[in-house]
């Protein structure tokens, strides 16, 4: 059998396993998943934020290094697509539909319930709860990206093998890339992405759910947000039929069109010095405390705080990083690494940080300063609160409504990338994989989710998806020493003899 088609047997029925499971056994999947989990969040914490840290500074480095002037692609191969496509899928596919569902809801919860020794509440609560969400979703997350699709990009762009996660560790490996051990990391990576994809849309459902009854009223109920995701799955569907180029791209752009206007109406109409006070602060504490807060496990105080939130973070943004990594890299190609790395980590950081600073200091000005309990609902259902601060802002209804818009668009294009990534990963790296194997995907994780959500399974996987994050960084770290063995001997052997070549005709 074709290492595609093992793994596309193989990863299928170890999925449907796992759905079963959260149908049949709901409550003894909760256990064991949560069992898991917490056994890895307890004693290998620390190492996720080592491997964090780790990205960041090889992603640094490799952008100032010599090595920034290769390119991910022929020497004088273009980029595929402009600046604006290439950031606005980028975001799509990196942040997306999870800012728009944090982007209030996490500040006001870090405020209302921030660790033991911070009183909850407090002026101190507020900035640390603005802090910790730069630093959740900032430079970190696209670091880890940035690795993955960085070794991706360049062993299929620049040296012309399949885009496949095993085969950039051909320099450690050789050709068993393309035996066992190949398929079982391309497995891992599959099972990690359908159930990432899988809680996204679940919790995304929800909060379209939230949004259509705050604005018409709609009631929020199980079969409303089963109903939500029918219509999403058609509708992303559709746009995995039209392809890369023209679906996932069209809807990319839209969306970031539409997020800059939200969030340039909600800093105008909000409170606008409010906001760049919170802005200017946080990113000044980011910069001066980013060591500190890389590396810090607080195991001294407000230890279960910090592996609730920041190591669970670190853990699901690696469990993304496959799904991310590979649907980066295929719309990379043409760029230096240098230019892809200062692209990826400071456009899309910057974007989120303008994000929170607007709505996070927006409805930390409603909680401190005009009297409205927003951290109660925060904590209460994190899906609504964001629909309930538009309430308190002119204009209310049409910014719930085109949050909702917002939402949904970044559900098609969350759902249509992992169709797109699913279904290359299991073609052997083909960039335009079948369409049924794209459909076969598509229709198995919108049916995952609904099924999770009726049996309360979806929890479980999610958990499940970050407990594959603890094997799959010691897969990148080792994927961090096999690109820069390529890099180096590319460097040495190839490029040296092409500069001798052009001096002596």
């Amino acid at each position: 059998m074709r290492k595609g088609s093992t793994v596309f047997v193989t990863s299928l029925v170890l999925v449907l396993s796992f759905v079963g499971l959260g149908i049949v056994v709901p409550e003894q999947l909760d256990k064991v998943s949560a069992v898991l989990h917490g056994a890895i969040i307890e004693h290998f914490g620390w190492a996720y934020l080592l491997a964090a840290f780790g990205f960041v500074v090889f992603s640094v480095y490799l952008a100032f290094s010599r090595y920034g002037r290769i390119k991910l692609g022929r020497d004088n191969e273009k980029p595929q697509y402009s600046y604006f496509s290439w950031f606005s899928m980028l975001f799509a596919a990196g942040m997306g539909i999870g800012l728009i569902f944090w982007g209030v809801s996490e500040p006001l919860s870090h405020f209302a319930n921030p660790p033991a020794y911070i009183e909850g509440g407090s002026g101190t609560a507020a900035r640390f709860a603005m802090l910790r969400s730069f630093f959740h979703w900032g430079i970190q997350p696209w670091a880890i990206y940035i690795v993955m699709s960085l070794s991706i990009a360049y062993f299929s762009f620049r040296r012309g093998m399949a885009p496949l996660i095993s085969n950039t560790f051909y320099p450690l490996l050789g050709d068993r890339v393309f035996g066992g051990i190949g398929r079982l990391i391309d497995v891992l990576a599959v099972f990690a992405t359908v159930f990432g994809i899988v809680t996204s849309l679940g919790l995304g459902a929800l909060q379209i759910n939230g949004g259509l009854n705050a604005v018409f009223g709609l009631p929020t109920s199980d079969t409303m947000t089963f109903i939500i995701i029918g219509v999403v799955t058609v509708l992303y569907m559709i746009s995995s039929m039209t392809g890369l180029d023209t679906g996932i791209q069209i809807l990319s752009k839209t969306n970031v069109l539409i997020a800059i206007l939200l969030l340039a109406f909600v800093f105008v109409v909000g409170p606008t010095s409010y906001i760049l006070n919170v802005f200017t602060a946080t990113v000044g504490e980011y910069v001066s405390e980013f060591v500190n807060l890389s590396l810090s496990t607080n195991p001294f105080e407000g230890y279960e705080w910090t592996k609730n939130w920041t190591l669970f973070y670190w853990a699901w943004w690696i469990s993304w990083s496959p799904f991310v990594g590979l649907f980066v890299a295929s719309i990379s190609r043409g760029r230096t690494i240098r230019e892809f790395i200062s692209g990826a980590l400071l456009v899309p950081t910057l974007l989120t940080f303008l994000w929170f600073a607007v709505f996070g200091a927006t409805g930390l000005d409603l909680q401190l300063n005009q009297g409205v309990d927003l951290a109660a609902s925060a904590v209460s259902d994190v899906t609504t609160v964001l629909f309930e601060m538009f309430s308190y802002l002119p204009l209310g209804n049409v910014l719930s409504l085109i949050a909702v818009l917002l939402l949904s668009v970044f559900f098609v294009t969350s759902a249509d990338s992992a169709t797109f990534v699913l279904g290359m990963m299991t073609s052997n790296g083909d960039l335009n994989p079948p369409m049924s194997k794209k459909l076969t995907w598509g229709i198995l994780q919108s049916m995952a989710a609904v099924i999770l959500l009726m049996s309360g399974g979806l929890e479980a996987l999610q958990r499940m998806a970050i407990v594959a994050a603890l094997p799959f960084t010691v897969v990148m770290v080792f994927m961090v020493f096999s690109l820069l063995k390529a890099l180096r001997y590319e460097w040495k052997y190839e490029l040296k003899s092409r500069r001798s070549a052009d001096k002596h005709p």
